[in-house]
């Protein structure tokens, strides 16, 4: 129980450090009604209300059968979604949202028992839809990579 309380406290005072680096963020141009710095204010803030609930809270939390245990299989797929997360981030730009997602949805979802056939259409399917959402219907522009020769 006293580690649970100490981790949040120090994931709390994470917390509030970055509010306070992100608040005086003023960005040149601004493409959202709120501005840019609404979104990672407003989860900091939801996740320190977390992090206090989780210090004062008065009961430890107990875990369950059903939960699965940190073994090494469930470790080894903690490691490789990272690593996923981490290939995303660096193939969003240049190969464009819908082939970076693809090429990291498809390795997720094998890795979590999903079948070929299903991963790759639903996958293709949720990029594709996932794309046209942000970028026509909400206009947050993401980048179309080596798809950019479909663009008017």
């Amino acid at each position: 129980m006293l580690l649970q309380r100490i981790f949040a406290s120090a994931l709390l005072l994470v917390c509030i450090g970055l509010a306070l680096m992100a608040w005086p963020y003023q960005a040149a141009f601004s493409y959202e009604p709120v501005g840019p710095r609404a979104f990672p204010l407003l989860m900091l803030g939801l996740m320190g209300l977390g992090l206090v609930y989780m210090i004062f809270r008065p009961t430890p939390i107990v875990h369950s059968d059903d939960e699965p245990q940190l073994d090494r299989e469930t470790l080894t797929k903690i490691g490789i979604c990272v690593v996923l997360l981490l290939v995303f981030a660096g193939t969003f730009e240049p190969l464009g949202f819908i082939v970076s997602s693809i090429l990291i949805g498809i390795p997720m979802a094998r890795l979590y028992g999903g079948r070929w056939l299903p991963s790759v259409v639903i996958i293709s399917l949720m990029s594709i839809g996932l794309y046209l959402l942000f970028d026509r219907v909400m206009d947050v522009p993401l980048p179309l990579g080596l798809l950019d020769v479909l663009e008017n």
